[in-house]
């Protein structure tokens, strides 16, 4: 079981980069950085990568729809590289909130365009000359365009022709083509205990078709971690965050976060939760967060509860433990942490 955290896209540059540097002398093995409609993701992980030596570099996530795909593949590529081999190129969906109001792109196809993105990232990365027909047309047919488009292949020789790619995903058909085609998987609030109720069905189909050159698939999940007697108050850290999520991450129907906790067995509260964001009112949608579904999806606690929270997510099939060290001691609690998932 390897370690990771999740960078704040609030904090700056160089402030991100002087933090997992402590990190990585703490034992943390891989850092993810989110994009959202902040800075961009790419600048910040080339920051990383030149403060760095040992840690792991992913994008979590860069969304399919802001770039092209060849320019994710060149991106990566260009990542690696400079990371000399330790680069993930996280992906994901992101939500039609962002995709529509911050990036104007229609949010259609997610399933389709992943896994043409997928195919073109790996062909790209081998150096194959590119060509695509489907979601995306590459190059350009006759009559769209100039007409001058014509096949090309990637100049530089990437480091690696297998750069792992991870996929966030949540709904059934998406998390089988995430256990299908991804070196890695991204679930999001993820309950240990409900894990195999949830998602087991669509992990099970897509890996019955998953290359066995591929190897196992990857799933990065945790929460909030803090160890100690008296921390349980962490916790509540995470309520406003649930609710933004549960609450406004898109329209009634179309919020993916909500129908996983309907799915976790909170269907009153969800829809309460959104109810209550959606009309303004924010502190009491974050009220309304089931202290439950906080306690199991942070480490927050006692060594002894933390330390079995650790070993709930090993059984439920992660394999890297994402955690967010808030609280005093944050640096002292990754290393302790990194002693038992060793």
């Amino acid at each position: 079981m390897q370690l990771s955290t999740m960078l704040d896209y609030a904090q700056g540059y160089k402030e991100s980069a002087d933090h997992v540097a402590e990190l990585e002398k703490a034992g943390l093995d891989m850092v993810w950085v989110a994009e959202a409609y902040g800075f961009d993701a790419p600048s910040q992980m080339g920051y990383i990568a030149a403060r760095t030596s040992r840690i792991q570099i992913g994008s979590a996530i860069l969304p399919i729809y802001s770039r092209t795909p060849a320019l994710l593949a060149q991106t990566a590529a260009g990542l690696d590289a400079l990371s000399e081999g330790r680069f993930i190129l996280g992906l994901g969906a992101s939500g039609p909130q962002v995709i529509e109001g911050w990036h104007g792109v229609p949010y259609t196809e997610p399933l389709e365009r992943t896994r043409e993105i997928i195919d073109i990232c790996r062909r790209v990365w081998r150096r194959e000359v590119i060509t695509n027909d489907g979601v995306f047309t590459i190059p350009l047919p006759a009559g769209q365009g100039t007409g001058l488009g014509k096949p090309l292949k990637l100049i530089n020789h990437p480091r690696r022709a297998d750069i792992p790619i991870w996929v966030a995903a949540m709904g059934p058909k998406n998390v089988a083509m995430a256990a299908e085609l991804a070196n890695g998987w991204f679930p999001f609030m993820f309950v240990p205990e409900k894990a195999d109720e949830v998602w087991g069905e669509a992990l099970a189909e897509g890996t019955a078709r998953r290359d066995g050159q591929l190897g196992r698939l990857e799933v990065a999940a945790g929460g909030i971690l803090a160890i100690g007697d008296d921390l349980e108050h962490l916790r509540e850290l995470g309520r406003p965050i649930a609710a933004l999520y549960i609450g406004g991450m898109g329209a009634k129907g179309r919020n993916f976060y909500n129908a996983l906790a309907r799915r976790y067995g909170y269907e009153k509260e969800a829809e309460a939760i959104q109810e209550l964001y959606l009309s303004g009112k924010k502190e009491e949608a974050a009220a309304a967060v089931p202290a439950e579904l906080l306690e199991k999806t942070s480490l927050v606690g006692p060594p002894g509860f933390v330390e079995e929270r650790v070993a709930a997510y090993r059984e439920a099939g992660v394999s890297v433990l994402n955690v967010i060290p808030v609280g005093p001691g944050a640096l002292e609690s990754i290393a302790r942490v990194k002693e038992w998932v060793a």
